[in-house]
């Protein structure tokens, strides 16, 4: 794959707002965004490369089943994104790279694809060995449980954005 991407700035991406600003009407959902964002930020912060936060911007969420934050860094993280996607909520959080997306909804088809990879590869009893990495154990229960959640969000959140 061809890195096409460096130093981006926010003119690239397209429907997302800085942190400070997302809000739900409902105090409820707000909380959970909060929540939500909190778990991104955990997340992205257990990875040792992971260098400072220079800001963080909201794109998409709903309830606790999922959400989507964009993360710009200080440094480039291995010399080339400055810029990481990341996804979580009651799936398994991943961080996608930018180049394959420039908005929350490209961004949870991407998920969707690789999370249907490894679902799928588990299903026929194929290796997972170069699917994306899951952080879940490779059980036809897993698998199972992942397609439905990957088929609720293209249904409800993808195909109705």
């Amino acid at each position: 794959m061809i890195r096409r991407l460096k130093m981006l700035d926010i003119s690239y991406f397209t429907n997302i707002v800085p942190i400070q600003e997302m809000r739900d009407d409902d105090q409820e959902c707000s909380e959970m965004l909060i929540a939500l964002s909190q778990d991104a930020d955990n997340f992205i912060a257990s990875h040792r490369w992971c260098p400072s936060i220079k800001e963080k911007f909201y794109g998409f969420g709903v309830g606790y089943i999922v959400a989507v934050f964009l993360y710009h860094f200080d440094l480039p993280i291995n010399g080339t994104d400055d810029w990481l996607w990341v996804i979580v909520g009651d799936i398994p959080s991943a961080y996608l790279v930018v180049d394959a997306a420039s908005s929350p909804m490209e961004t949870l088809e991407r998920y969707c694809e690789l999370m249907e990879d490894w679902a799928n590869n588990i299903m026929l009893g194929n290796s997972t060995e170069n699917c994306f990495p899951v952080v879940a154990a490779p059980t036809r229960e897993n698998a199972q449980l992942l397609l439905s959640r990957t088929n609720f969000i293209r249904k409800r959140m993808i195909c109705s954005s």
